[in-house]
């Protein structure tokens, strides 16, 4: 470009003042880089919600026994990675199975009692054969199959469950390097974790009765740490603390960490939440602030049946006989037992013991998982495995998985338990801020997390003291949330003079699954009078309802065609958010709340067996229909901090 003289005279006469203009320029850039016009650049939030089971069984797990012995196929830790991860596998019955959606994060807990004994005896393994008692059980074994005496052979392994087996160290070794390794293989999987764990099955210290105390333990760390220390089992302690105490010296030998989730608190014959330790005493300080170390979740629902709450607990609450499994095994009467079991009454346990101790030793979130034994954590209503011996089959809904007997510990005995009475569930969801291990299992610790029966329904739940309606309704609800108040798994202290707890809530319901029929609170709290209490609000209602006299609502009425395994969207909503005010505080009581949300009714897995087998006269007391539901974990009120807070 050429410039004429008088153009270049212009030009000369300007360079201050334009000089000036672009150094203010430049200024101003900076200015608006320092103050990031991006909300998003310094967010350090939870966005995303994670899926996950924490309590899968494989070949590993002794009870799984003839499974592994004497048919053509059992099921492995790389069956269920392939299939959590959304691969097609062949089941051990030759049918091929798939997920419809992939998880996003398993924990493979096979039992520790004895674990991998029953592959080691199949695969003939040369560590096992180093133990003269290796030698001898899998000769006997190949004798039995060779003679036919599969179950004679059978009904001897299967005491292995409840007595220890001397295998040798190194057989353990290899079984639980091959564990872990397999475990690190999988996590570097994209957008998948696996974490490394096992069950302890504990069962039980009453006298006369056969409860489960049954604990899945879950590290944080990866094969380098977690070989250093084999799985601790209840063939070496039947006793909680004896737990506790040995993952407190894996943390001082290896500086990793781990964290324990008790389940079947309804099978553990008023065991899992009662106010005395293993040795009979009650809780102390001491007991409480190690429980509430080691235990910060519990498993509220999976196929053994759903542990939040009993109707014989929680007579005005509609929705309490929800998948309610009765117990393997009970001494009658068991109803003056039930508070110790369930997790609404576990949580109100804890305000009281929190009064007089000044720790709660129950102070829990909620994940819920399948507790499967058949390498699937597979729990769609229409795509439902089993619990391991109750795969798809024509005799499904007629079977048993005990058909019930006598015992001589002081007149206890087994209950007839249909196949048709299992629960098609459930799964784990976690607030976190990726997918990985470090990330879960931080907000695993903190409890920011939640469980559902099955369906992937989107829960975010915040208490604090000045939510304001609209907040409900911004997109930005999880911002608001976090900047006013806490999460779910959080605490409120020291209400402010006038105020009352305010809850921000919103439920989204599976994008593939049903519209929402309400959200509840239930609140528990220790009154003045040191009475524990309860109560259920209907805080927001589908399709227009609202709640009358009594606190009563309209039932969101039924789409579901039986005979067909159908259901239509044509009831309910698919989102319900809300700001809720507890109208019945009081700043100096002891109170939790958590959230349930409802789905509308839809079939259960029993009407989709019926249909897909083309079954007749079904006995009346199956149920064909299910209410699938969330769970969130708890927010805590106190008057003042506390110890283990």
């Amino acid at each position: 470009m050429k410039y004429s003289s008088r153009s270049f005279k212009l030009m000369s006469v300007c360079r201050k003042p334009l000089a000036l203009f672009i150094l203010a320029s430049l200024f101003s850039l900076v200015a608006v880089a320092d103050a990031e016009y991006s909300p998003y650049v310094d967010r350090d939030i939870p966005m995303d919600v994670y899926w996950g089971d924490t309590h899968l069984h494989t070949n590993m797990s002794q009870d799984v026994g003839t499974t592994v012995l004497f048919s053509d196929r059992s099921m492995s830790s790389i069956d269920a990675y392939r299939f959590a991860l959304g691969e097609t596998i062949t089941t051990r019955l030759g049918t091929k199975m798939r997920r419809q959606r992939p998880l996003d994060f398993l924990v493979i807990a096979d039992h520790a009692e004895n674990i991998g004994l029953n592959v080691g005896i199949v695969e003939n393994n040369e560590e096992l054969m180093k133990s003269a008692f290796g030698q001898r059980i899998i000769a006997d074994y190949k004798e039995a199959k060779n003679t036919g005496g599969e179950d004679e052979f059978s009904k001897a392994f299967s005491k292995y469950f409840l007595e220890k087996a001397d295998v040798g160290k190194p057989f353990k070794n290899s079984v639980w390097n091959k564990i872990t390794t397999t475990a690190d293989k999988y996590n570097e999987y994209e957008n998948f974790t696996a974490f490394i764990g096992y069950e302890w099955t504990s069962w039980g210290l009453q006298p006369g009765y056969a409860g489960q105390l049954h604990r899945v333990v879950i590290f944080e760390d990866g094969a380098e740490k977690t070989q250093k220390m084999l799985p601790f089992s209840a063939l070496d302690s039947s006793k909680p603390e004896d737990l506790w105490a040995h993952l407190t010296r894996y943390e001082q030998a290896t500086g990793g960490d781990a964290l324990v989730i008790p389940h079947n608190g309804n099978l553990s014959s008023g065991d899992m939440f009662a106010l005395n330790d293993s040795e009979g005493k009650p809780h102390s300080q001491e007991y409480a602030k190690m429980r509430s170390r080691w235990e910060p979740l519990f498993e509220a629902t999976q196929m053994k049946g759903d542990s939040e709450t009993h109707p014989y607990l929680s007579p005005n609450d509609e929705f309490a006989d929800y998948e309610t499994y009765s117990p393997f095994y009970e001494k009658e009467p068991i109803n003056e037992r039930r508070q110790y079991e369930y997790a609404r009454s576990g949580l109100k346990l804890g305000l009281k013991q929190q009064s007089a101790l000044g720790i709660n030793p129950f102070k829990f979130g909620m994940v819920g998982s399948t507790d499967s034994h058949s390498s699937m954590s597979a729990v769609a209503e229409n795509n439902y495995n089993g619990l391991g011996t109750g795969n798809p089959s024509k005799e499904r809904l007629a079977g048993f998985l005990s058909k019930g007997s006598k015992s001589n510990a002081e007149g206890g005995w087994i209950r007839p338990i249909p196949k048709w009475g299992l629960n098609a569930a459930g799964y784990a969801a976690v607030w976190a801020h990726e997918n990985s291990r470090e990330s879960l299992f931080a907000a695993m610790k903190r409890k920011e997390v939640y469980t559902t029966t099955g369906p992937r329904i989107r829960l975010r739940f915040f208490a604090g003291w000045d939510f304001t309606e609209s907040d409900a309704h911004r997109p930005d609800l999880a911002q608001i949330g976090y900047e006013g108040g806490v999460p779910m798994g959080g605490d409120l202290t020291q209400a402010p003079k006038g105020k009352a707890p305010r809850f921000l809530i919103r439920a989204v319901k599976d994008p593939d699954g049903a519209n929402l029929d309400r959200v509840q609170v239930i609140k528990g709290w220790l009154d003045k009078q040191g009475e524990l209490q309860e109560k259920v609000y209907n805080v927001a209602l589908s399709g227009q309802r609202k709640v009358g006299r009594h606190g009563k609502v309209e039932p969101v009425g039924s789409t579901v065609d039986v005979a067909n395994a159908r259901y239509t969207n044509t009831i309910g909503d698919p989102e319900l958010s809300v700001v809720w005010q507890d109208p019945n505080f009081q700043k100096d009581e002891l109170a939790f709340y958590y959230v349930r949300v409802l789905e509308i009714p839809t079939p259960r897995w029993t009407a989709y067996d019926a249909k897909f087998f083309g079954l007749k006269n079904i006995p009346k007391d199956v149920p064909m229909q299910t209410q699938e539901r969330a769970y969130s974990s708890p927010v805590w009120y106190s008057p003042q901090a506390q110890e283990n807070d």
